[in-house]
């Protein structure tokens, strides 16, 4: 491991990219230190923590997306809506592309579709920054966090205009930091952004640990003990684990490639494999499901503050709203069965929308491919949509598992949902899926230039592979 870190900065072209990519995630970082005009940011902190230590919708919702903007409700910043515009419009365009024919069209063109395609993205991020922005000034300006004298009407019509052109062009700018990264630095540069804002929430998550530790066996009120630390490293351990293995298992299907004879000589006739993931539709269905379950418990609370406002405070209505906003709270039994329902649904879903069986066996045919005793065409097509939809459900109890692991560790042992977010969920498997992403492009770069990389075991396996004849040669 050491040799291999130290061979990435004697190649003159991978050094240069790993640190141009450092830089620009130190430039990422940078840009949450300058705040935004008019915002009160020491009344700013103090909404955040009463916000965190309530549970309230809305502060479960700022808790949710903080995980995404990289930075949290005590402050705002140009950088306050992140990453997350430019990949929500990526999203959209790629449930697109399945139910519209232009996009569909674009898409077969190859380079030239898919650049159009990421010029629509762009123009799609914009429309919805200016959109996030005004709802986040618009929720600004309703928690009273606005200064004095950006109160009056022309102040504060100004304030609008320079938050959401602020946010927008920070946002605009990240998605350009993004394709910079892809282009001079190393690894996917928007997936690198989004992960550095996760993981830079650590060691907030870090210091409260430290500041509610407790020598004694048994954690103090509030606080945490030392079994209680002990549990959250080996969990954390535990969990990462788990999210690697979710990352890189795949089914493999043996395919065979049909002999072709031109003149005395055959081509053709090898064997290898077609992998299939068995997490194939990746964090998605963990992110849709949270982000549905945020508006139930959002909503419950609301009745319950209209409910209780009522001058029958003991009618059924008062009572049952109590109970469903008690019950959809993150951590309660209906939370976490609704929740497992819903990675499940959004699991196949998705799935169903990026993996297409048709289109698969359609290419195994083309390219004079068969999976051995089935014939190519629909029998083959029906054969992968029934193996993915086994492995799919497998991998989608394996992200239900972890899903669930933070909610129900911040509710029994009473710890704020920053710190447990790290033994599971989307930032956990984000980090994981992004750093063995990394890890594979440095291992890629140190192969090509004859260096051992990460894994001498599996270098050399494949090594020696590469270099035997092969028999029908």
């Amino acid at each position: 491991m050491l040799r291999a870190i130290v061979n990435i900065f004697r190649i003159p072209e991978l050094r240069n990219r790993v640190f141009f990519t450092l830089s620009m995630l130190a430039i990422y970082r940078i840009g949450f230190w300058i705040p935004l005009a008019g915002v009160n940011q020491q009344q700013m902190v103090e909404a955040a923590q009463k916000a965190s230590e309530s549970a309230s919708g809305w502060g479960k919702f700022l808790d949710y997306a903080s995980i995404f903007s990289g930075g949290s409700f005590s402050q705002s910043t140009i950088f306050g809506l992140g990453i997350m515009p430019y990949i929500t419009a990526s999203i959209i365009f790629q449930l697109l592309q399945s139910v519209m024919p232009k996009l569909q069209e674009l898409k077969r063109e190859g380079a030239a579709g898919q650049a159009k395609i990421t010029e629509w993205t762009r123009y799609a991020t914009v429309a919805m920054c200016f959109i996030q922005a005004m709802m986040w000034l618009k929720f600004i300006a309703a928690q009273g966090l606005i200064r004095p004298e950006f109160m009056s009407p022309g102040a504060l019509l100004v304030f609008y205009f320079a938050g959401v052109t602020a946010l927008t062009a920070g946002s605009v700018f990240l998605m350009w930091l993004g394709e910079q990264i892809d282009k001079y630095g190393i690894g996917n540069g928007v997936s690198l952004i989004l992960t550095a804002g996760i993981i830079a929430r650590m060691p907030n998550a870090v210091t409260w640990v430290w500041d509610n530790f407790s020598t004694s066996q048994q954690s103090m009120s509030g606080g945490i003990g030392i079994l209680g630390v002990l549990f959250l490293i080996g969990a954390f351990v535990f969990v990462v684990a788990g999210a690697i293995v979710i990352t890189v298992a795949q089914r493999r299907i043996p395919i065979q490639q049909a002999r072709h004879t031109r003149g005395r000589k055959v081509y053709g006739g090898g064997r290898h494999y077609l992998p299939l993931r068995v997490n194939h539709a990746g964090v998605m269905p963990i992110i849709f499901a949270s982000s549905l379950l945020i508006f139930p418990s959002a909503f419950f609370g609301y009745l319950q503050s209209a409910a209780n406002a009522s001058p029958d405070p003991a009618s059924w209505w008062v009572a049952t709203t109590t109970f469903l906003n008690a019950n959809f709270q993150m951590g309660e039994y209906p939370y976490i069965v609704l929740e497992i329902i819903l990675i499940y649904f959004f699991s196949y879903f998705w799935t169903t929308i990026v993996f297409s069986p048709e289109d698969m066996a359609r290419q195994l045919r083309d390219n004079g491919s068969f999976i051995p005793g089935l014939r190519p065409g629909p029998r083959t097509a029906e054969y992968l949509e029934t193996v993915v939809e086994r492995i799919t459900y497998v991998g989608a109890g394996f992200l239900a598992i972890i899903a669930v692991i933070p909610s129900i560790v911040s509710k029994e042992m009473q710890i704020p949902f920053l710190v447990s977010s790290f033994l599971g969920g989307t930032g956990l498997l984000i980090v994981v899926s992004v750093g063995l992403d990394l890890i594979q492009r440095i291992e890629a770069n140190l192969l090509m230039r004859n260096y051992k990389g990460f894994f001498d075991a599996q270098t050399q396996s494949r090594t020696g592979r590469a270099t035997r004849k092969p028999s029908g040669a």
